[in-house]
């Protein structure tokens, strides 16, 4: 039995667009009918129908079945992507934490070293410290002894210099108050025998005998 469709509702019918069902009649799949100058498609009985149907069903059964099997395929190769992601991260993270624990490690190494040579410095600090400070008290004592020393000698001389007056017979007759020639010449013999007899208050400067004016001569003079 003949029966006839619009092509909107063939397409509906099919699931399909216009545009595919005008192209299968150009192409002679569908037989069409001009009808009051409008087109219909003629349909043969429901075999035809459902051979056309059951066609398409078959065709999006397949094209679904492409899609999905596409879709998987490109899903699992996501996932071996993101599997192999995953590996390479855990695989990143590791080796961060073994340097990261190196790092720790080097730098304890590294702070017990330094603090070892600071605590070396310090102690070879003290002991210069402590060498330069008894090293300047020595040198500070020794001056102080030096000086000292210095001071007595220095007093000493004076002292020596007070007590020690040089003066020859002439000058030590006339300081004598002896004006006498005789008395002259009785105790500038003496003397000369003092001084030939080692006597420390007599001595010889520039040839001639000098006598201690500061000494007592009471034993020679008379």
């Amino acid at each position: 039995m003949e029966k006839l469709m619009k092509p909107a509702e063939y397409a509906r019918e099919l699931g399909i667009s216009r545009q595919a069902v005008y192209a299968k009649i150009k192409k002679g799949i569908l037989l069409s009918k001009n009808v009051e100058g409008k087109l219909y498609i003629v349909i043969e009985g429901k075999t035809k129908m459902q051979t056309d149907t059951a066609s398409v069903s078959k065709d999006s059964v397949k094209t679904k079945t492409l899609i999905s099997s596409k879709v998987d395929s490109y899903s699992q190769e996501k996932i071996k992507g993101y599997k192999a992601l995953l590996e390479a991260k855990d695989e990143t993270i590791s080796v961060l934490k073994g340097t990261v624990k190196d790092i720790k490690k080097s730098n304890k190494q590294i702070s017990t070293t330094l603090r070892g040579e600071i605590d070396l410095l310090k102690e070879a600090f003290h002991e210069m410290r402590t060498l330069y400070i008894n090293q300047l008290e020595h040198k500070r004592h020794s001056e102080t002894i030096e000086v000292g020393t210095q001071d007595a000698r220095v007093q000493e001389e004076q002292d020596k210099e007070q007590k020690e007056h040089w003066v020859g017979i002439k000058k030590f007759l006339k300081l004598q108050n002896i004006t006498k020639d005789k008395q002259k010449r009785k105790t500038s013999k003496r003397l000369k025998q003092a001084f030939k007899s080692g006597d420390e208050r007599t001595m010889r400067l520039d040839g001639k005998i000098k006598l201690n004016a500061n000494e007592d001569y009471g034993d020679i003079v008379q």
